[in-house]
């Protein structure tokens, strides 16, 4: 006689279905937490719901055994999974459909459960996807032969997260989805293509990933810091712990002196300079205002007196002078930011040939050398100018009478944040107000003007909640921290249950995939890099267990004093 296996629905909410597991040593098929299974959804078996497997438990309730280990040894043992229902899979006339969400189950229920095969599965991915929409950079984590495409459109253009531990793959990631997107072609054309990635590396990691990038470090960035708002030179020259009126009416008054000074504009365009026009000034004259003031002597009824600021702002001139002598600030404040145009400052940071850089999908800004007093500063000056580009390049496109949207937008481009949650914090403290306004805005407005984000961070609770709740597609790698997994749990756009459970034990490499962008919430295995971004795990006992290494100080003490 031969005895199949059985399933019988127990219940059925919205959010998750029970079914009951029977003689399930008779099954003769491979399924674990994860696997994605399909119910009838009606008995001519044309529409199915699909749904995947989050737990599963013996069903200790029928059994009239007590003990446990007795019972995992009955045969006659049955399990109750929990099914998670994503959506309805539709076969007419041999044309395969999906749809996320499903209808609920008829009553009595038909209880021919099974498992979703490979074919099934590659069908489901693709049926909703036109060829020129589909990007693929992963496979299905159980089933390594179906690869698990996306819709490339929506990816890059709902911002997106990739979160992960230390370890768990999380920049490996973030150069595989570059990679591959810098290698697309809709045509047999040679050369680049049109994207344009600019990558802000903390860590001086992924140069190694992209050896055909425009690499800017410390000493190549020229920063202009006439393009700083009334906001970041208020930060960046003065104390403002301090709350010294004095010190903010001198700089203001000087900063638009010299603006005005230097404008070759006419006089009614002269008179309309404010304080946050972006227009050249001289920080030079800025500090010899600032000393005149700090040092003026007026004519009294007895002869010369102090004026009403002398010796009220040692403080102040002090820190001007230590800034412009510091040398770590010559990218900003160095004489090389006087002889820039402003188009040379978009081009160096937008792939474009620029000086005797030629261009390059890939732009890497190392942030690695920059001072961390002025990381916050730097990251929302380079952010704004490359937003306020994607602005008026759209609106110059639409003063030409071109309406179109692929027309307006003609290079669009992906800002890649790693660590994130170092200049982007959830943290209120002024030193990082200036990036956090800046990247905020990209992520509520940017993508009207083709400016993405890609958002890559370790410890995503530490990021702000404006910039997340703007990303509609998620990379989730392993989380070890309990208030990053349960940070996460919030923020995944689809009611996931028992899947989000995997975050901890996810393999290196593992991720969970969710979002618009893709038909159904996946565990998929990340493909390999063809080049690997720098390793920064350091291999202590292969180095310790060589011969002494002599250090050449000097060189390192030259390079620091620089």
């Amino acid at each position: 006689m031969n005895i199949k296996p059985e399933f019988k629905i127990l219940s059925v909410t919205p959010t998750l279905i029970e079914v009951e597991f029977i003689r399930p040593e008779t099954f003769n098929q491979e399924f674990n937490i994860g696997s994605y299974i399909k119910i009838p959804d009606d008995k001519e078996e044309k529409n199915f719901i699909v749904g995947i497997i989050e737990s599963y438990a013996i069903n200790t309730e029928k059994s009239q055994l007590k003990d446990i280990e007795t019972i995992k040894e009955d045969k006659t043992k049955s399990f109750v999974l929990k099914v998670q229902p994503i959506g309805m899979l539709s076969n007419k006339e041999g044309k395969v459909g999906f749809q996320r969400g499903f209808r609920n189950i008829p009553i009595p229920p038909v209880d021919d459960i099974r498992l979703v095969d490979k074919t099934e599965l590659r069908q489901i991915y693709d049926c909703n996807l036109k060829a020129y929409e589909k990007f693929t950079f992963s496979k299905l984590s159980q089933n390594k032969g179906v690869e698990v495409p996306v819709n490339g459109n929506l990816f890059f253009n709902k911002h997106i997260a990739i979160i992960g531990a230390t370890g768990s793959g999380k920049s490996h990631t973030t150069a595989k989805v570059i990679q591959n997107a810098v290698s697309l072609k809709n045509d047999n054309f040679t050369g680049l293509n049109n994207s344009h990635v600019i990558i802000f590396d903390i860590h001086s990691e992924y140069k190694q990933a992209f050896p055909k990038s425009n690499c800017i470090g410390i000493n190549e960035l020229i920063l202009p810091y006439w393009l700083l708002t009334s906001e970041e030179l208020i930060e960046l020259f003065i104390d403002t712990e301090a709350n010294d009126h004095n010190q903010r009416n001198v700089f203001k008054e000087a900063v638009i002196d010299s603006r005005k000074r230097h404008f070759k504009g006419t006089d009614i365009d002269r008179d309309k300079i404010h304080f946050d026009s972006s227009l050249y000034f001289d920080i030079h004259e800025v500090l010899n205002h600032a000393i005149e003031k700090n040092t003026e002597m007026q004519q009294g009824a007895r002869g010369l007196k102090q004026g009403p600021l002398n010796g009220k702002l040692e403080n102040f001139v002090s820190r001007l002078e230590n800034k412009l002598n510091d040398r770590r600030f010559e990218f900003l404040l160095g004489d090389i930011c006087k002889n820039i145009s402003f188009e040379e400052t978009l081009r160096q940071f937008t792939g474009y040939k620029f000086r005797k850089k030629g261009e390059a999908n890939v732009t890497i800004l190392d942030l690695s050398g920059i001072p961390f007093e002025v990381l916050s500063i730097t990251v929302s000056l380079i952010s704004r100018i490359l937003f306020e580009f994607g602005y008026f390049y759209k609106k110059n496109r639409e003063n030409e009478g071109v309406t179109e949207i692929k027309k307006t937008v003609e290079a669009p481009m992906l800002l890649v944040f790693e660590e994130a949650h170092k200049y982007v914090p959830q943290s209120d403290l002024a030193k990082f107000r200036a990036s956090k306004q800046s990247i905020e805005r990209i992520a509520k407005e940017g993508r009207k003007y083709g400016i993405s984000l890609l958002i890559a961070s370790q410890r995503p609770s530490e990021v702000s909640t404006t910039i997340f709740a703007q990303c509609s597609n998620f990379i989730a790698m392993r989380l070890t921290n309990p208030d990053d997994q349960n940070y996460v749990k919030k923020l995944l756009p689809d009611t996931l249950g028992g899947l989000t459970d995997n975050l901890p034990v996810l393999r290196t490499g593992e991720a969970l995939l969710i979002g618009d962008a893709i038909e159904i919430p996946s565990i998929v295995q990340i493909d390999r890099c063809e080049l690997e971004p720098s390793s920064s795990d350091i291999p202590y006992l292969e180095k310790w267990s060589e011969q002494w290494f002599d250090v050449d100080f000097k060189k390192i003490v030259t390079d620091w004093e620089k």
